[in-house]
């Protein structure tokens, strides 16, 4: 099985807060995310980790990266470049690069950390932006139906399938959003 997400953000306690996050702290926030992402990924799965893997430079990333399964590629996020100084990569990924095209049942999916508002193709999977509508690039986004954003809060905090991604997608378009497990909600403010 092959799965994509981004900006996990190990580590890194203000996230909680700055996406509105259902966690108390970050040890909390990194222990579920480690238990959402091996309920699902099992160790021959690949997965594609589009950036933003772990904020802060002064924390354990072996301590994390050796209990997360799968065959992991990593595409260089912003907040990546300083941990992967400090971490011998080829222990724990596959492949790191700054983006990668690969070939999948759907065409050619390009995978990349920031989006590309002027993309031409098949499909872009994108992180960065987490959440945030008010991100000025938004709504642009917004209209790119093969633009999909792989960053955990849009996707229940769990490594996701290219159709869970896309369904997800769907919902965070219209305000809605998956826990992940099927279940809709509807965000605050949003209408029905």
């Amino acid at each position: 099985m092959i799965y994509f997400t981004s900006d996990q953000h190990f580590g890194h306690g203000n996230i909680i807060q700055h996406c509105r996050r259902p966690f108390a702290d970050a040890p909390e926030m990194d222990a579920e995310l480690i238990r959402l992402w091996n309920a699902k990924v099992g160790r021959e799965d690949t997965v594609y980790v589009l950036g933003d893997l772990f904020f802060p430079s002064a924390y354990d990333h072996e301590s994390v990266l050796k209990k997360l399964k799968g065959k992991k590629h990593l595409i260089l996020g912003n907040h990546d470049k300083n941990w992967i100084k400090k971490v011998d990569l080829s222990k724990y990924f596959e492949s790191v690069q700054p983006t990668l095209t690969i070939e999948s049942g759907y065409g050619a999916l390009y995978l990349c950390h920031c989006p590309l508002l002027t993309f031409k193709g098949n499909y872009m999977i994108y992180g960065h932006i987490h959440n945030n509508k008010n991100d000025e690039h938004w709504p642009v986004l917004k209209t790119m139906d093969n633009a999909l954003n792989a960053s955990v809060e849009v996707n229940g905090y769990a490594p996701v399938t290219f159709e869970e991604l896309a369904a997800h997608n769907e919902l965070f378009r219209m305000d809605r959003a998956s826990d992940g497990g099927g279940v809709i909600t509807v965000r605050a403010g949003a209408e029905m």
